[in-house]
């Protein structure tokens, strides 16, 4: 009852809802870990979760949270962790031109992925079934169903094909946006490219602190500022409103951030 008396309350004073209002509305209600298939903004989405990709589309279209401004006509785009497709569409919308590489080990969200960029994006993106690691030796990958799969995801796992990120990054001149959302990962990919940092101007990390292991935020935030990195952080995820308390979070992780990092180099 008070949920409904909110929303009339809302739509009386803000208006009806937004195109991106109604589809978080309708994935609220969706059963999680389903395929489904919908459109939104002129364009159609494949997704293996859908109440993760409404958030993912208001992340990127609507609140532009990866924006760059850039003077390379054809700006080359790392997006390691793709799951279907969001953020290199979105890239792709946004930076006609731009060449953009995307990696995604999930079988399942690759799958979509595939769908998502030959149906809405089907020219200058190259797509990649592997984990961004350290090696090329393959992983262990945990499969969580939506956009949380990880090498400690403990269910669901299997070995997958892996990329070494920095063996790749050597190659290039020059990275307009390295893109890294690898659940948990980030540090140990991020250290080995340590040595082709300085080729990216904008750097975007969702750093996960998983609680069985050891923190390692500070290590993140002196190799950024070892690279000349300055770096705006956002906390993400549930609010703690007891610090001290010892919580047991249902995710495994107790620090979930959004990292971006822009190189005073450049």
């Amino acid at each position: 009852m008070k949920s409904k008396i909110k929303k009339i309350l809302n739509r009386t004073f803000n208006g009806p809802p937004s195109e991106i209002e109604k589809l978080i509305e309708s994935a609220s209600l969706f059963p999680r870990y389903k395929k489904h298939e919908f459109t939104f903004n002129a364009m159609t989405f494949m997704v293996t979760d859908f109440l993760s990709v409404a958030y993912q589309l208001k992340e990127f279209f609507v609140e532009q949270r990866m924006f760059f401004p850039t003077k390379n006509d054809n700006p080359l785009i790392y997006d390691c962790g793709a799951n279907v497709g969001v953020a290199s569409i979105y890239f792709k919308k946004t930076y006609p031109n731009s060449i953009i590489k995307s990696f995604e080990p999930d079988a399942k969200a690759f799958e979509c992925l595939q769908k998502n960029i030959l149906a809405n994006a089907p020219t200058g993106v190259e797509l990649f079934n592997s984990a961004v690691w350290i090696n090329n030796d393959g992983i262990e990958f945990g499969s969580e169903g939506a956009d949380g799969g990880s090498i400690f995801f403990e269910g669901n796992k299997t070995k997958v094909s892996s990329v070494n990120l920095a063996a790749l990054l050597q190659n290039e001149k020059h990275i307009d946006l390295l893109k890294m959302d690898i659940e948990g990962a980030e540090m140990s990919v991020l250290l080995s490219c340590r040595d082709q940092l300085h080729k990216v101007n904008y750097l975007f990390v969702e750093y996960h602190s998983w609680q069985k292991n050891e923190q390692e935020l500070h290590k993140l935030l002196q190799l950024l500022t070892e690279k000349g990195f300055r770096y705006y952080i956002q906390s993400i995820g549930s609010e703690i409103k007891q610090p001290f308390m010892r919580h047991k979070f249902e995710n495994g992780m107790d620090i979930q951030l959004d990292i971006h990092a822009i190189n005073n180099n450049f």
